[in-house]
């Protein structure tokens, strides 16, 4: 597992909603060994977190992925979903 690429998501998600505490990251190997990560917010909170035209989720894919090219993860894919 790569806890600090899962720290770094976490806490920047969490800055992000209004509910911090209903924030779940989790990490999967998927095909060709791409990482992926799957944020999981309430419902309430995918407003902010995609934003307008979907600017703040894309800001968000590109921070995610500097840090995994800093730890040495070359394919990364992110996942938001809401329960």
């Amino acid at each position: 597992m790569h806890k600090e690429l899962i720290n770094f998501t976490e806490n920047l998600v969490k800055s992000l909603v209004s509910d911090p505490e209903m924030v779940k990251v989790q990490e999967f190997l998927g095909d060709d060994e791409v990482i992926q990560l799957e944020i999981l917010v309430k419902d309430d909170d995918m407003g902010p977190l995609i934003g307008k035209g979907g600017k703040v989720a894309s800001a968000v894919r590109v921070l995610i992925q500097a840090v995994a090219y800093n730890e040495g993860i070359h394919r990364v894919r992110v996942n938001i979903d809401s329960f």
